[in-house]
């Protein structure tokens, strides 16, 4: 994953040939893309699998237990396809698969990052529902923290990512 001439704090290559530095390849890294998107979204989607099945003491809400429990396992893959990811950059080893079921089933269509960004878009509306539905005061206060740690850690990498390639783009 990082070339001897990384490493000996020369830059190495993008495809354009441009020089990168040591944070654009971080930011690229399996280990920073699971930690700070992937292992957020799972937290996501698993949480809003346990509230979805959490909601069937409400009157007619059975079809939600099944739709949640599948929500928790697809989370599941998930986490551990993206603790996986990072496990193997961490050791310097290419990932046999991708970041999620849903790119992993893109692969198979040789547009693995095209279902990536389906997964993302499924990864939005599950937010939006927990917020919209009114669900997120269904989590406990645990539950909560996990969901305030998961948006931080997402949305303070994000802002920091694009703060750093704004004052890239900025230096001559």
């Amino acid at each position: 994953m990082v070339s001897d001439e990384t490493r000996e704090g020369k830059g190495a290559r993008d495809s354009s040939g441009d020089e990168t530095d040591f944070f654009q390849q971080f930011f690229q890294r399996p280990l920073f893309l699971s930690l700070t998107i992937g292992i957020p979204f799972c937290i996501f989607k698993l949480l809003f699998g346990i509230t979805a099945v959490r909601v069937i003491v409400f009157p007619y809400h059975g079809i939600l237990a099944a739709f949640g429990w599948c929500v928790i396992l697809w989370a599941g893959i998930d986490l551990v396809m993206n603790t996986g990811r990072a496990l193997l950059d961490l050791l310097d080893r290419p990932a046999p698969f991708e970041y999620c079921t849903i790119a992993q089933l893109g692969a198979y269509f040789q547009m693995p990052l095209v279902f990536l960004a389906l997964d993302t878009f499924f990864s939005f509306v599950i937010i939006c529902t927990m917020l919209w539905s009114g669900w997120i005061t269904l989590l406990t206060l645990w539950e909560s923290y996990l969901w305030y740690a998961a948006t931080t850690l997402n949305l303070i990498s994000l802002s920091l990512v694009l703060l750093y390639n704004e004052v890239r783009k900025a230096r001559p």
